[in-house]
């Protein structure tokens, strides 16, 4: 009988390499090794596939279209999934999976880190360490902003967003966010939040964190007008998407002093960052690492993994994105 044939477009570990080559003919390419494939490589890649573990690139319409009857899933390892074209892939009858979940608690975690990294001069601190500038008492060295008593403003209170206001919390922290609907009055009463408009975020909330997802309404959803409506001691942190901030206002808004500081783990043109950033010690980037413990990867990847398998060889989908491609028989 022949098997099915799978692309595995990321890393994998070798016990899920054993697993995957146990079910399916899979034609493995190894993004960290190798780099996000092309697009033109990429639709090659495709073809012929019944299914695609994907990690990283854009698979958009002409993909889809180009694969019509013979693609069934695509199992994307992360819980975003503006890097796929959901409506090509539902009307092709592709099946689009994500990772949702398995990561909540470490994004959490880093968001709550790099608040903490931006605020209190972190990385400025190490820089100077290193640099072999720490040589005698420094009272009055790299004053930093307070975290407890100040206030934090969640934009996408989602799954994440709510582990991020406990941590705030616990830190002393007033919380408020910004929804496109409001919470339950009695849910956001349990956890202790208010809802505030998105301009009234802005100018209240010493500490701004985007945890939105990435959609046509929140592309750019922070730019020039956005930015000189932050207070001017005030910290955007992106965990979100890139593209939610308009990198070339925010870099604008950084050099006139518009506000305090940033911390970024994402880019609008990732891998690619602007290099004013670069210079700027009033900012803090990582590369786009928030779920990178260890545990939580495995744990990502082995959830796509499944989505894969359960797809393709029958069972329950665990994650679906476009769960009315399931109503269609393959």
């Amino acid at each position: 009988m022949n098997r099915l044939s799978v692309l595995v477009h990321t890393w994998v570990p070798d016990e899920l390499r054993a697993r995957l080559d146990d079910r399916f003919d899979a034609d493995y390419h190894d993004v960290f090794a190798d780099g996000l494939l092309e697009p033109e490589p990429l639709k090659e890649r495709f073809r012929d596939k019944a299914g695609v573990l994907l990690l990283g690139p854009y698979v958009g319409a002409e993909i889809f279209d180009a694969c019509a009857g013979t693609l069934r899933v695509v199992a994307n390892i992360a819980v975003g999934v503006d890097n796929i074209d959901v409506d090509a892939a539902t009307q092709n009858g592709v099946l689009v999976t994500n990772t949702p979940g398995v990561l909540d608690a470490p994004v959490a975690d880093m968001s709550m880190a790099m608040v903490l990294a931006v605020g209190r001069r972190l990385a400025e601190g190490d820089r100077y360490v290193r640099a072999g500038r720490f040589r005698t008492y420094p009272f009055q060295l790299l004053w930093s902003a307070d975290i407890g008593g100040e206030t934090l403003g969640i934009i996408g209170l989602g799954r994440i967003g709510k582990r991020v206001a406990a941590r705030a919390q616990s830190f002393g922290m007033k919380v408020c966010y910004h929804n496109r609907n409001r919470l339950p009055d009695d849910e956001a009463a349990a956890l202790d939040v208010e809802w505030r408009s998105l301009p009234d975020l802005l100018a209240e909330a010493r500490y701004v964190v985007l945890l939105c997802p990435l959609t046509p309404e929140t592309r750019h959803l922070i730019g020039a007008p956005e930015l000189s409506r932050m207070r001017d001691d005030g910290f955007l942190i992106n965990m979100a998407r890139g593209p939610v901030v308009h990198e070339q206002a925010l870099v604008e808004g950084l050099q006139k002093g518009e506000i305090a500081g940033a911390a970024l783990d994402v880019y609008e043109f990732e891998p690619k960052v602007d290099s004013a950033l670069w210079e700027m010690e009033n900012v803090v980037l990582t590369p786009h690492i928030a779920s990178a413990t260890r545990t939580t990867r495995l744990a990502m990847i082995d959830l796509a993994a499944r989505n894969l398998e359960a797809a393709l060889t029958g069972g329950d989908i665990p994650t679906p994105v476009n769960p009315e491609v399931l109503k269609r028989s393959f």
